[in-house]
């Protein structure tokens, strides 16, 4: 057949065994398989079967818990990297070379954190003036509620134990010796031992001292992270094409298409949290500073954000008023309002405005955020349980955008 007849046009530089397979979309310049689209890199993603699957997910599993620390770095700053990189983008269309411009943001970001972490520390400086105050406060709240028990365990044994009639409850006293016992001399000892008294060590420091190797791991690990978050934004227009490069075909659609939903996710999800966030901050350090409450900059962000952390953000929001109202009120009633306003707060925001914001983009059900809660606790403990969520909304999304894994993505979403 002469080549006018032959069809499509077929790459010259493969061999015939590797063009059968193969079209070329002249619209697009992307090859595409007739084949199985899951041949790719995306072809470690076939079902192998029970056992291999158990295989698969066991290894999976292992890595995630003793890669615990280089992964949560790593997810942490992509995370941050796709929060940032529209400031990026807006910064190179006027013209601004990106590197200059991912340097502007990340240094704008860090300077938020400082101070914002400087806010945080004035206010705590403060609070650790009074900390001899809430400690003697907290002591007579426990005596009393010892005593309150005591008192219950003698009312309940004076019901429940079977009195004896008729018989002394008196015992005899015990008679003393008319004679004393010799005391024998202690020998003197050859040499004089001697004793040094050390002082017990703060709780703080005693904590430091027993963590200090996973708390300078954690340190060291944080401190890759704006230079990682630096050279995503940088590099963005050569890792991003050297990596879809690695597809072919459908699998090269599939892997731009999940990168950009994953992407919108976690903006969603992030943004919608914050805003969230400093909404429920305000809300609460309003009240606080109306009820009265020492220190309402401090305990007003810190509840507000609890807030937001799913399944126990109630109780979470609940401890800092709380705890700070111990010095302010004696009574009942004033903490019975405090735990009565924040849960309104807390059920009005996610019941209204968190659907609203987030949950049209995030799209899980209950009871997958409540699997992934728990999974990635118990792999990465309190850094699992903040990305449970977005890890979880990046795997649908994946899920969502690859064909043989529908299904998956179906059982995962709302």
């Amino acid at each position: 057949m002469r080549e006018s007849e032959a069809g499509p046009h077929v790459h010259s530089s493969q061999t015939p065994a590797a063009r059968a397979g193969e079209l070329r979309d002249e619209s697009c310049h992307i090859p595409v398989h007739t084949g199985d689209p899951m041949s790719g890199p995306f072809a470690a993603l076939r079902p192998r079967g029970l056992s291999g699957g158990l295989i698969s997910l066991a290894a999976a599993i292992a890595l995630l818990h003793y890669g615990q620390l280089f992964l949560v770095t790593v997810c942490t700053a992509v995370i941050i990297n796709f929060i940032l990189e529209p400031f990026v983008g807006l910064l190179t269309r006027v013209r601004v070379p990106r590197a200059l411009a991912s340097f502007i943001v990340c240094s704008f970001a860090v300077c938020a954190v400082y101070f914002a972490g400087l806010g945080v520390y004035r206010q705590g400086a403060r609070l650790v003036e009074d900390v001899p105050k809430y400690a003697e406060r907290i002591g007579d709240l426990w005596d009393g509620v010892l005593t309150k028990l005591e008192n219950m365990e003698q009312a309940s044994h004076a019901m429940v134990a079977p009195r004896r009639l008729g018989q002394p409850s008196h015992t005899a006293p015990a008679k003393r010796r008319s004679t004393s016992e010799p005391v024998m001399p202690v020998a003197a000892a050859p040499g004089v031992q001697e004793v040094r008294i050390q002082p017990e060590r703060p709780p703080l420091v005693e904590f430091i001292h027993s963590h200090l190797a996973s708390l300078y791991e954690t340190l060291l690990m944080a401190s890759f992270v704006p230079f990682l978050v630096y050279f995503m934004l940088s590099w963005r227009d050569h890792i991003q094409p050297a990596f879809l490069h690695l597809f072919e075909g459908p699998d090269r659609i599939a892997a731009a298409t999940s990168l950009e939903g994953i992407a919108s996710i976690l903006r969603a999800f992030v943004v919608g949290n914050f805003l969230l966030g400093v909404l429920l901050a305000a809300t609460s350090a309003v009240f606080f500073w109306a009820f009265g409450l020492p220190y309402p900059m401090l305990i007003g962000p810190l509840s507000g954000f609890l807030s937001l952390v799913p399944s126990v953000g109630v109780p979470l929001a609940l401890a800092p008023p709380l705890l700070a109202a111990l010095t302010v009120y004696g009574t009942p009633t004033p903490y019975l309002i405090i735990v009565g306003v924040v849960a309104l707060i807390h059920l009005l925001t996610m019941n209204l405005l968190y659907p609203k914001i987030v949950g049209q983009r995030v799209h899980l059900n209950p009871l997958v955020v409540a699997v992934a809660l728990m999974f990635w606790s118990v792999l990465w403990g309190a850094a699992g349980l903040i990305l449970a969520i977005p890890l979880t909304a990046g795997v649908k999304a994946v899920c969502d955008h690859v064909k043989s894994l529908e299904r998956y993505g179906r059982l995962l979403g709302d």
